[in-house]
């Protein structure tokens, strides 16, 4: 029996490449994440959880369909294929990805949350819920009214909470590998130098919103002084909790 290495080597050489461009998608995916983490460090980690999750699902695309190529596949049919697919999915869910996107910029840049009396498109009441689409409010004739997260970028909303300006609410996500004992007890140890900016009626709150197999999204509540530092005070605390975070992964490698 002979056997024909030219044969083996031709089929061989073009899947050693595919398995190699494989490996090498899965590290700069994962150094695209860490070179994103590091330049929006300042920003919020919600946001920057989600900026890190769409660049690594744009370079596994790119590297699936290079790595496809060596296998002699065409690989602009599926580029066409995908790209039909992705316009038809952004097309067909747009209102819902504009409230899902409102969502988290609410989270951050609209003073309220469960239990503040707001009023938006000429609709007042207590805030009872606030989703991924939409915020419920229970008005004063025990009505509810859902508005849409996009109305809450797009409208002026009114919170006519006392003392509601007073209020930070700063939404933090963690992986699963991070200790959640052992961040909240950091984080709140960072918050000593701040101490002559916050309220001391009202001590630092971490509490729990959710949780996945892969993380946890947390809210941290802390009531100011003045309403004229807000900016500065939520970028230092998005800077220490980013510490934080960075401090606790490079522990547990």
């Amino acid at each position: 029996m002979v056997i024909d290495f030219g044969t083996i080597g031709l089929y061989l050489i073009p899947l050693v490449y595919f398995v190699a461009i494989i490996v090498a998608t899965w590290v700069v995916a994962r150094i695209s994440s860490i070179i994103i983490g590091g330049l929006m460090r300042q920003s919020v980690p919600l946001l920057v959880s989600q900026a890190r999750r769409v660049v690594w699902l744009i370079v596994w695309l790119i590297g699936i369909v290079l790595a496809i190529e060596q296998l002699g596949i065409r690989s602009d049919i599926l580029l066409v294929v995908v790209g039909l697919f992705g316009v038809g999915a952004i097309i067909s869910l747009r209102v819902p990805l504009e409230n899902i996107g409102a969502k988290y910029f609410t989270d951050v840049y609209v003073p309220f949350k469960v239990g503040d009396s707001i009023t938006v498109q000429d609709h007042s009441g207590k805030v009872v819920e606030v989703n991924s689409v939409t915020t419920i409010l229970l008005t004063d004739d025990d009505r509810l009214v859902s508005v849409p997260n996009s109305a809450m970028i797009k409208e002026i909303v009114t919170n006519s909470t006392p003392q509601a300006w007073k209020e930070l609410t700063i939404p933090i996500v963690i992986g699963s590998g991070i200790d959640l004992a052992e961040f909240e007890s950091s984080v709140l140890k960072n918050f000593n130098k701040l101490r002559l900016h916050l309220d001391r009626r009202f001590p630092p709150v971490l509490t729990i919103k959710s949780r996945t197999p892969q993380s946890t999204e947390l809210a941290l509540t802390i009531m100011i002084l003045r309403p004229e530092q807000r900016d500065t005070i939520v970028t230092e605390v998005n800077k220490r909790i980013s510490e934080v975070i960075r401090t606790m992964q490079q522990q547990k490698k």
